[in-house]
């Protein structure tokens, strides 16, 4: 009689991380809408949105060789000398890995540093994780051409 028992409840939790695992896949559709909500959080920096964007453990690297965490990049985009005015991306690469994506692009960008206009032109490598529903940045890498 313990037999049935065992498979119900086998059966179920089978069930249940089925299906948490499908709530937390990612779709490419998802990341490609995460990549234009970052470039436009980038453009139009707000802490708020900032902060729902990215991972608390966000590690943020910029092409200097400047890494930043979740505080630092914020702050650093908001009151920081560089401004971007406009991004486009190009070769946009897309993988999913269950509950992860990384996404790669050339980075074309119009920018102000100091005032002083600045085109960027740069690789990047994004991760992102899906929590509760959610992508959040997890990492980002940026590269010189």
């Amino acid at each position: 009689m313990k037999k049935p028992i065992f498979y119900v409840f086998a059966l179920a939790l089978l069930f249940a991380v089925s299906c948490s695992d499908q709530h937390n896949s990612i779709s490419k559709d998802e990341v490609v809408r995460a990549v234009e909500g970052l470039n436009d959080a980038l453009v139009h920096p707000e802490k708020e949105k900032l902060e729902k964007i990215t991972s608390a453990n966000l590690t943020y690297g910029h092409s200097s060789g400047i890494l930043e965490n979740q505080n630092e990049f914020i702050d650093a985009l908001i009151n920081g000398p560089f401004d971007f005015l406009s991004i486009d991306t190009s070769q946009d690469q897309i993988t999913t890995y269950g509950d992860t994506a990384i996404a790669r692009h050339i980075m074309t960008a119009k920018g102000a540093n100091n005032g002083e206009p600045v085109d960027v032109n740069i690789g990047i490598m994004l991760v992102f994780q899906k929590k509760d529903g959610q992508l959040f940045l997890l990492a980002r890498q940026a590269y010189k051409l």
